[in-house]
């Protein structure tokens, strides 16, 4: 018997929507077709794997996989290097146009917005937990395991669990120095790590009105580290210019009825907000600046899928330039996609790091899981950019690593300690 239509959230009618329903409720299962299916080298061979036991000849549509070589590129050992092997061979035998090799390569995250491939109230499955990034313009967007992820490839359907959602209010006037990053921070010190297990986020309110589009997919990228399956925001003005300057599609707008039910509602009044800092070695373990402890560092990382947008370096700039980075720290710098990085050299942001004593790497993951280019060792201590902080995720099990924002990070890097950029 057919369900009528029931008042609803963006993240319900977007399932609805792909499930070819009218409506649905937390806890259906739904089959859903799928709009966009991406992987990189790491979690491409086990799908490619699967794809080939089930002796599928063709990808659902080879315009909607995505492959990006973006966490151990370039190759850092022989094992990375067959790794890419076997994802460009599969991209080139599948006829799939959106393989992003070396010199169009960078963290997946960043590239697919700016390349327009993401769209609202586009439906994205990825095999990786931070695909929830695209959340950010009003898309629903999770991640999956590899094994799904290669069942996707030659079907264009998964099943989905409808999440409750969470509805997350952001009232106030924005600090200086305090963003995305604070506000998720936020958000996570309160619900903490699994506190939206399997549950949507939905980020409201006017402290978002006119926020750009980097915070916002700061947010929506650590929707996953309180658990929740996918962050969401309605696509609003700021977020359709986005897509008409980045993508030919212009989606289709979703927006939450005024009826619609929610799991529970969190107020976030940001006016007095300081600037946040996770500390060892939880993403939940979150302070305000001035509780934390003025920590010597040896490593600051600016970059990652979380803050290594042209946006993210735009604020580091403002810290960074005319300084220098304090004896004794390093400060490494990975833009998060060719196009950010060129716009940095354009912007003379890349002679400003340079001149303060900043490493800067080519676009990729590298630091953020303790990959290459900036792998902490023993007893070392980094502040960095990225949106995981548990033990060893960096490097050595006996490291320790705090995050915060992109101007925190600058400003401590200048310091040689944790420290806020109104110190300086």
């Amino acid at each position: 018997m057919e369900r009528h239509a029931l008042p609803m959230t963006i993240t319900e009618k977007i399932l609805a929507r792909h499930a070819g329903n009218r409506s649905v409720r937390p806890g259906d299962l739904v089959e859903v077709e799928v709009d966009l299916a991406l992987a990189n080298d790491i979690t491409a061979p086990l799908a490619i794997r699967v794809f080939h036991e089930l002796e599928a000849e063709r990808v659902f549509d080879p315009e909607k996989v995505v492959l990006v070589q973006d966490h151990f590129v370039p190759n850092k050992d022989i094992a990375s290097a067959a790794q890419v092997k076997m994802m460009a061979e599969f991209a080139e035998a599948l006829g799939i146009s959106h393989y992003f090799d070396l010199g169009e390569a960078g963290i997946e995250h960043v590239i697919l917005p700016e390349r327009g491939l993401v769209v609202p109230g586009d439906l994205v499955i990825g095999a990786d937990s931070h695909t929830c990034t695209y959340g950010a313009l009003g898309a629903f967007a999770a991640g999956v395991g590899s094994t799904d992820l290669g069942v996707i490839w030659a079907t264009g359907k998964t099943w989905l669990r409808v999440p409750e959602t969470i509805l997350l209010v952001f009232e106030g006037q924005r600090p200086r120095w305090v963003g995305g990053k604070d506000y998720i921070l936020s958000v996570i010190g309160r619900l903490g790590v699994d506190g939206a297990s399997y549950k949507a986020l939905e980020f409201r309110g006017g402290a978002l009105e006119g926020l750009p589009m980097h915070h916002r997919f700061t947010m929506a990228n650590m929707a996953v580290e309180a658990g929740a399956k996918n962050g969401i925001f309605h696509a609003d003005a700021v977020a359709r210019d986005y897509v008409r300057e980045h993508a030919s599609r212009s989606g289709e707008l979703f927006k939450s009825d005024d009826e619609a039910r929610y799991l529970r509602v969190e107020h976030f009044d940001v006016s007095d907000m300081e600037p946040q800092v996770a500390l060892p070695n939880s993403p939940d373990n979150v302070a305000p600046i001035s509780a934390v402890d003025p920590v010597r560092l040896d490593q600051v990382f600016i970059g990652s899928c979380t803050n290594g947008r042209l946006g993210d370096l735009r604020e580091a700039f403002e810290v960074l330039k005319d300084r220098k980075v304090a004896r004794g720290t390093r400060l490494i710098m990975i833009p998060g996609s060719p196009r950010v990085y060129l716009e940095a050299v354009r912007e003379g942001m890349v002679e400003g790091f340079l001149k303060a004593g900043a490493v800067l790497g080519p676009p990729c993951c590298g630091p953020c899981l303790g990959g290459h280019m900036g792998v902490l060792g023993r007893g070392e201590t980094a502040l960095s950019t990225t949106n995981r902080n548990f033990v060893g995720r960096m490097g050595h099990t006996e490291s320790r690593v705090y995050l915060a924002n992109p101007a925190v990070a600058a400003a401590s890097a200048v310091l040689g300690r944790i420290g806020s950029p109104a110190e300086l």
